[in-house]
């Protein structure tokens, strides 16, 4: 089943009736065939902001647009820290780093291997 869509005009109609002529939101929507919790939003919608009311499909509100806006300067400005925060943590890793070499050192236990695994031998002095 489709859904239905009104338009700005009706919806503006809707709510005159209930508005200025007095008519209950029940009576109205049962005369125009419209359920009554849609006529309570168009009402209260109207109520709200008369001007940028019903603005259509497709078309936002100013506030709207603005925000969307932001929204998407702030990805963008995510992103943007993110491949910052790569550079910055690559040149640290190429310059600024000391050699560790593995070894035996002693520890509360006696001597202990620090470093890759003692059974490949891969990284101990021979």
């Amino acid at each position: 089943m489709e859904r239905r869509k009104f338009t700005r005009e009706f919806k503006l109609e809707a709510v005159k009736l209930v508005r200025e002529r007095g008519v209950t939101v029940a009576q109205a929507a049962r005369d125009l065939g419209v359920h009554g919790t849609a006529l309570r939003r168009w009402v209260q919608e109207r109520a709200a902001d008369s001007q940028q009311a019903f603005p259509g499909q497709g078309q936002m509100k100013p506030e709207q647009v603005e925000i969307e806006g932001l929204r998407r300067e702030v990805t963008n400005l995510k992103a943007e820290r993110d491949i910052l925060k790569k550079a910055a943590a690559d040149s640290t890793d190429q310059c600024n780093t000391t050699w560790f070499r593995p070894r035996w050192r002693p520890s509360r236990l006696g001597w202990r291997w620090y470093g890759t695994s003692r059974t490949t031998g891969d990284d101990r002095d021979a």
